[in-house]
């Protein structure tokens, strides 16, 4: 790894916030995978947006905003940088930006090579096609269940032509065959839609969609014990949407819907996840032109801590 901060006792945390290059939650930035056992990756790339763009700037803004991030969480006392090697593996470089069968290509082979490695990914986008191929380099061996915490299904088709719209990962997963439609659980799902093509395919195929409506009659506490019935003791990814949040709380995204989670239901989705065996996750559809007060920005870095919390009590419990 390369730590620039050897003036601060060779903790980047030390370092006053507004000091070095700005990596993910001031980890080390990582020539080699091997290095870490969570490894924070961006991925710059929002020509599958099907209406604002901006979120291929996501990851260089919540770098900046994550050097807010501490360390030890205040709710469960989980430090992740004692538990695993986390650090910052940079951007997944995309040479063939315009073609979107070689971006999924392209993708895909980055994230074979962190699995590879052993690496447990923490992803920041880029809007949501991205998490199709991550998807697929993950769950080769067997198909994963999956958490899903959006305004959105994104189980639609076809949009304009191409089958990689951020509007259709989950479809392409499931086609795909790495996907396990029956251990995917879809939490926050609203706004009104010109068809009903997506709702009905993911219920169609066995997934279950929580509506912002169910979730806010029910509470987040059963919601999470239906989610854990459903994900079980097998591997799983867990997504969030930025756009599942009230635009009130994140206005800097490409599809904002009303009516939407808070910041302490978002939080307490998450949180409600520990104890799965969770192989990966992203925070996407950040985008930056459209935020205000970099509020947007803060909120993806923050439900990224609470992602990698997760994620290192599910890592350091297999390696007990």
């Amino acid at each position: 790894m390369n730590n620039t901060t050897g003036a601060f006792g060779g903790d980047p945390m030390l370092a006053p916030r507004y000091m070095n290059i700005p990596t993910f939650m001031r980890t080390p930035f990582a020539d080699d995978p091997s290095d870490v056992d969570i490894g924070l990756i961006g991925v710059p790339y929002d020509n599958a947006v099907t209406n604002r763009p901006g979120a291929r700037h996501g990851p260089r803004e919540v770098r900046n905003a994550s050097t807010m991030m501490r360390t030890i969480h205040h709710v469960t006392r989980v430090n992740p940088y004692s538990l695993c090697r986390v650090g910052d593996l940079g951007d997944v470089p995309l040479p063939h930006l315009f073609d979107d069968q070689a971006v999924v290509d392209d993708i895909e082979n980055f994230y074979r090579k962190v699995a590879a490695a052993g690496v447990t990914p923490l992803t920041i986008g880029g809007d949501h096609s991205i998490t199709y191929p991550i998807l697929k380099a993950l769950g080769t061996k067997q198909p994963l269940g999956l958490v899903h915490i959006d305004a959105h299904t994104d189980t639609w088709d076809q949009f304009l032509n191409t089958k990689f719209s951020h509007g259709a990962p989950f479809r392409r997963a499931v086609e795909a065959g790495v996907l396990d439609p029956k251990r995917t659980i879809q939490i926050g799902i609203r706004g009104a839609q010109n068809a009903d093509e997506g709702w009905h395919y993911a219920q169609e195929m066995g997934m279950r969609v929580v509506f912002i409506e169910e979730l806010t009659e029910r509470g987040c506490a059963e919601i999470l014990e239906e989610t854990r019935q459903i994900i079980g003791d097998r591997p799983a990814y867990v997504t969030f949407d930025i756009d599942s949040l009230d635009p009130a709380f994140a206005p800097g995204t490409g599809t904002p819907e009303f009516g939407g989670l808070t910041p302490i239901q978002a939080q307490a989705l998450v949180r409600g996840l520990d104890g799965l065996d969770l192989v990966g996750g992203d925070v996407v559809e950040v985008s930056p032109p459209f935020d205000h007060a970099n509020i947007t920005a803060l909120a993806g870095a923050t439900m990224a801590y609470e992602l990698l919390c997760i994620l290192a009590s599910a890592r350091s419990s297999k390696a007990e």
